[in-house]
C-alpha cells in the first residue's frame, strides 16, 4: 500500500513538472484577444485526473499553476484562473471518468469538462483577467486591441461571447483530443494504480 502510495504521489509530481514546463510554451490563436494565447499544459493535468483521480487532477493543476508564478506576468492573477479553470476541467472530466472507465466515460467527461472550463472561462475573465489589465490600460483601450483582432467585439459582453468563449471551447478541444490520444500508452507506462483495464 505504501509503494503504490508512493507511485502514485512520484506520478503526480511528473505530470505537475511537465505541466509546469508546458505552461510556459503558449502561442496566440488568429481571431482571439492578444492577450489569451493557447497552451497544452492542460493535458497532464487532465492525464492526471483520468489516472489517480479527479483530486489528484485538481493538485496538479495546483502545483502547476504555483510553478509559473515564478515567471508571472500578472501578479499571480492570470495563474489563479488558470488555476479556476483547469481545475474545474479536470475535476470534471475525472470524477466522471471515474464512474465510467472507459473511451465513452472519457468522451463524455471530456465533453462535460469542456462545458466547465468554457463557463469558468468567462467568469475568471469577468472578475480576474479584465480588473487586472484594466488597471494596466483603460477598459476602451482593452476592447479596441481585442477589436483589432476581432470586429465583433466592441464591449464587455462582445468579448465573453466571441473572444473567450470560442477560446475555451479551442483549448478544451485541443486538450481533449490530446489526452484521449496518448492516455492508455501514459497509464500503461505509469501502472498507476487503481487505473481500469478498460481505459480510454
Amino acid at each position: 500500500m505504501r509503494t503504490q502510495r508512493t507511485k502514485k504521489l512520484v506520478g503526480m509530481a511528473i505530470m505537475a513538472a511537465i505541466a509546469g514546463v508546458l505552461m510556459y510554451i503558449e502561442f496566440p490563436i488568429p481571431g482571439i484577444p492578444p492577450f489569451l494565447k493557447l497552451d497544452i499544459s492542460g493535458v497532464p493535468v487532465l492525464v492526471g485526473s483520468f489516472m489517480y483521480g479527479p483530486v489528484a487532477g485538481v493538485a496538479i493543476a495546483a502545483v502547476k499553476s504555483m510553478l509559473h508564478l515564478f515567471g508571472t506576468t500578472s501578479a499571480g492573477i492570470g495563474e489563479l484562473a488558470d488555476f479556476l479553470m483547469t481545475a474545474s476541467f479536470a475535476f470534471t472530466a475525472g470524477i466522471i471518468y471515474l464512474k465510467n472507465k472507459s473511451r465513452k466515460g472519457a468522451l463524455i467527461g471530456a465533453g462535460a469538462g469542456i462545458v466547465v472550463l468554457t463557463l469558468v472561462g468567462v467568469v475568471a475573465n469577468h472578475f480576474l483577467i479584465i480588473p487586472f489589465y484594466s488597471q494596466l490600460m483603460p477598459i476602451d483601450a482593452i476592447i479596441q486591441a481585442c477589436n483589432a483582432v476581432n470586429p465583433a467585439i466592441k464591449d464587455m459582453s462582445g468579448y465573453l461571447l466571441f473572444g473567450v468563449v470560442p477560446f475555451n471551447l479551442l483549448k478544451g478541444v485541443v486538450l481533449s483530443v490530446i489526452t484521449v490520444g496518448i492516455y492508455k500508452r501514459i497509464s500503461v507506462l505509469f501502472k498507476a494504480e487503481g487505473t481500469s483495464k478498460k481505459t480510454v
